[in-house]
């Protein structure tokens, strides 16, 4: 554990952009944009990653990276490049600041790699447990990504993502140009609960199990929060998400 007096990591939390809430030592809770410690439960992680290797693509500020350390992974690979490169509003130093608090620059390395070429070869194999969260939506070759997000995972890839038309008796996808989906250019795809178990079978995955679903409800009563605040009904209505746990077969 970082053994920094608790003003100066706070003064170093408040200098960096954070999208993750990661809880540090002393109290210190770093002021990300989601909750993660709320919406946890909807991931279904395992409870123990014990003797597992996990990778973590797209991790930002690396909660989900610590999480899987925590849970007693004995390798966790972090990668990034959207928002570690320094071209958007995130940063690796965010990471890293938090990774030094939390002491677990031991069990979590880092990669600057971009999803677009993963492969075991430019990661050092494949790993037990991948975690593909928040990430696909904002790709502009989803399917390519995922092909290769599934040649580097051995046993589990837990997969989060936007999800829309699952009323629908048949795969399907919707686009989404420009910013039309919650506000947000680099939003591009909702792909239906149908199409995205039909591509990880199609992918190798034996069993595919939806363990969360955004429900109808909480989708409204979101949006008529944002209608109240001055934001687009619309736009947050659209966004919904699923997660996914595929296991090979």
């Amino acid at each position: 554990m970082n053994d920094a007096p608790v003003d100066d990591l706070a003064a170093q939390v408040a200098a960096l952009p954070w999208y993750h809430s990661i809880e540090l030592p002393g109290g210190i809770v770093t002021p990300g944009v989601v909750n993660n410690q709320r919406v946890l439960p909807r991931y279904h992680l395992p409870a123990s990653l014990a003797g597992k290797s996990v990778l973590d693509i797209g991790a930002w500020d690396g909660f989900w990276s610590f999480e899987a350390a925590r849970r007693g992974a004995a390798d966790v690979l972090a990668t990034d490049s959207f928002s570690w490169s320094g071209a958007n509003w995130g940063s690796r130093e965010s990471f890293l600041l938090a990774r030094r608090a939390l002491g677990f620059e031991g069990e979590v390395r880092d990669l600057f790699i971009d999803p677009t070429v993963l492969s075991p070869e430019a990661i050092g194999g494949q790993f037990d447990v991948v975690l593909f969260l928040g990430v696909m939506y904002h790709l502009e070759d989803p399917i390519g990504v995922l092909r290769r997000v599934t040649e580097c995972t051995r046993e589990l890839l837990v997969l989060e993502t936007e999800s829309t038309l699952n009323w629908l008796p048949f795969a399907a996808a919707r686009v989404f140009p420009g910013a039309e989906l919650n506000g947000d250019p680099t939003n591009w795809y909702q792909y239906n609960e149908r199409a995205l178990r039909g591509l990880l079978r199609e992918m190798g995955f034996g069993a595919c199990t939806t363990v969360f679903r955004y429900p109808l409800w909480r989708r409204f009563a979101r949006a008529t929060r944002d209608r109240l605040r001055g934001k687009s009904f619309r736009a947050a209505f659209y966004s919904s998400r699923i997660v996914i746990h595929a296991r090979r077969s």
